[in-house]
């Protein structure tokens, strides 16, 4: 099955030479990706990717980035954070009506991850809201992405910021 995704580093020190980063990366298996560079410092990589599952294609594209690029961090994997405008494309409505569907069911809509002046929420939860709805038709691979970038997201926050759970974790058996 193919899978189509986007993969977000941040570079070690010192930075590489742009044709060296992509000639590595081309030789480590990453054919299969749109390369970003806009940022210094970061690199964005959209792979289209076979695969038996969408595990295996997301975690085979970060080893193979991460063997082309030895100390680069997974900072984003994508499609997870979403508003309703990339909701309303992937499910193949307007994003009037995906606003008008959240409007009127608000009370079992997935909460936003971050409710602001743009909300944002986990592709996964609002895919999995639809699909229990029944009205819409949402190919299997892109329910199981979502789960994995969810899940990866997840895990590299946990990561991140694992020294403040336990400082927290800490001061509150104090």
């Amino acid at each position: 099955m193919e899978y189509i995704f986007t993969l977000r580093f941040l570079l070690p020190e010192p930075a590489l030479p742009e044709e060296e980063l992509l000639a590595r990366l081309i030789d480590a298996g990453c054919d299969d990706a749109l390369v970003g560079l806009g940022v210094p410092g970061k690199v964005a990589l959209e792979f289209t990717r076979e695969a038996p599952g969408a595990q295996r294609a997301v975690l085979s594209a970060i080893k193979d980035v991460q063997r082309a690029l030895p100390g680069a961090l997974l900072t984003e994997a994508a499609p997870d954070f979403v508003g309703l405008t990339d909701v309303a494309e992937i499910i193949g409505v307007s994003r009037q009506n995906m606003r008008k569907l959240m409007l009127s069911h608000s009370p079992h809509f997935p909460p936003p991850v971050h409710d602001g002046k743009t909300a944002l929420w986990h592709l996964a939860d609002v895919l999995t809201w639809l699909a229990q709805r029944g009205s819409y038709a949402i190919p299997a691979a892109t329910r199981e992405l979502a789960q994995v970038t969810l899940r990866l997201n997840l895990q590299q926050a946990l990561q991140r910021y694992a020294h403040c759970i336990d400082a927290a974790a800490e001061s509150h058996t104090q």
